[in-house]
């Protein structure tokens, strides 16, 4: 048998199984007490019958005036006999008997008291010194008939009790255990970054230990986290004003250097010091993706910001432009922050624009269905570096130099609104390219 892993099932379960097995136990037990005291009620219903009728056929058989034939009762209607008797002298000679008794069931006198016989439980008594003697006669498949409907009436109401008790067990543990359902919902409902405690306090007290570790942990995540959130957003902001000083600097390097190799050294900085200053801008802006504060007050109608996100990469509409973008004619609304989507939006785009194939234009796509897709073409990326490019810091196989933040950012504000970020290679409907699809949670 499997075991459910479900404590709500398991409770129901052996309690279930106990609860059936005590009523088993009581029933077999009660039918055995029943059994017993219903054998005192025959015993005692024979021996009483034997000591009316056997005074009153004494005074029959004394009142016969020397008639020695055999005298048979006659019955008034037809019914069912369950005790039959036979009346005998001293000598064994029948002398008065029931209207149905039979002589083969009843053995010769041996004394008083009760006896057994293969069909038959007989009583024994004698009256006028043992000159007269009363055999009474009840069928053993009486008693058993009889124990049968006993049987049957007290199993009958427990086989409707059974039920009723295994589901009110199942129905009372159920309601017993609606704090612990709510308390894990509210465990799956969060998100990546929402690690606020979680209200535990109708819990029962097996239960509430474990809530308050998880709150105590959480509450330690949340104060590491914000640690090393806070620790980055610093680190990145105050880098920007030395990294643009150190950058005007080689600008004015490149403006009067007096000879072709100065010059070529003060570029070269120029693209170190640019390359440093978009790492510090994608760490600012990693570090405003794991903050937390992803979601707006209000509605936001995404198309339209996705339309200046496109606008900035300049030229989309033209036909020289390198983004084909596609919005539904109605405006899209969500929950989701403005700044935070144009984040998304811009990484992705950036990233398709920088990996894509230059002869082809980016594909950006909004549906009504709140689907956000950005493909473009070029080599197909292999399922292993596929898997891991949404790590930071990882890189595909380009030979383009990149950060390696963009589809992290974006992965991390995806799973900050409930959304799901989603990478294929090749791209729908095609054997090449990159496709990001970014599916928001209304």
């Amino acid at each position: 048998m499997i075991r459910p892993r479900s404590l709500q099932w398991r409770l129901s379960l052996w309690l279930g199984l106990g609860m059936t097995l005590l009523w088993a136990m009581a029933a077999i037990i009660t039918v055995q007490m029943l059994r017993q005291e219903m054998d005192e009620v025959f015993d005692s219903a024979l021996e009483e019958t034997a000591q009316r009728i056997l005074p009153l056929a004494a005074l029959d058989i004394i009142d016969r005036d020397g008639e020695d034939t055999e005298q048979r009762v006659a019955t008034l209607r037809q019914h069912d006999e369950y005790f039959t008797y036979v009346v005998r002298d001293a000598s064994g000679k029948v002398l008065l008997r029931s209207h149905s008794a039979d002589l083969a069931i009843f053995p010769p006198f041996s004394g008083m008291g009760f006896a057994n016989t293969p069909t038959h439980r007989l009583y024994s008594d004698a009256a006028l010194q043992g000159n007269l003697t009363i055999t009474i006669a009840e069928p053993v498949a009486h008693r058993r008939m009889t124990a049968a409907h006993i049987l049957l009436g007290l199993g009958l109401p427990l086989l409707a009790i059974i039920p009723l008790s295994l589901a009110g067990t199942w129905a009372v543990i159920r309601l017993s255990m609606t704090p612990v359902r709510i308390f894990r919902s509210q465990i799956e409902a969060r998100g990546g970054g929402d690690l606020a405690p979680i209200a535990a306090d109708d819990l029962p007290s097996e239960i509430g230990p474990v809530a308050r570790a998880i709150n105590r942990l959480l509450d330690r995540l949340k104060r590491t986290l914000e640690a090393e959130r806070s620790l980055a957003a610093k680190s990145a902001h105050e880098l920007r004003t030395p990294v643009a000083a150190a950058l005007a600097q080689a600008q004015r390097m490149i403006a009067e250097a007096p000879d072709e190799a100065t010059r070529e050294r003060a570029e070269d900085m120029q693209i170190a010091l640019l390359r440093l200053s978009r790492l510090t801008e994608k760490l600012m802006q990693l570090a405003r993706a794991e903050g937390g504060r992803l979601l707006a007050e209000r509605p936001v109608d995404i198309g339209a910001i996705l339309r200046m996100v496109a606008g900035d990469f300049g030229g989309y509409a033209a036909p020289t432009g390198r983004i084909e973008l596609e919005l539904p004619d109605a405006p899209v609304f969500t929950m989701i922050d403005a700044d935070a989507f144009a984040i998304l939006a811009r990484n992705l785009i950036e990233n398709a624009l920088k990996h894509g194939s230059k002869d082809e234009p980016v594909r950006v796509t909004l549906s009504e269905q709140r689907i956000l897709r950005v493909a473009n073409a070029g080599p197909g990326v292999p399922d292993e570096t596929l898997a891991r490019i949404s790590q930071p810091f990882e890189r595909g196989q380009s030979l383009t130099k990149g950060a390696g933040l963009g589809l992290a950012i974006a992965k991390t504000i995806a799973a900050g609104t409930g959304g799901r970020l989603e990478l294929f290679s090749p791209r729908e409907g095609r054997q090449d390219g990159f496709e990001a699809r970014f599916s928001i949670r209304e």
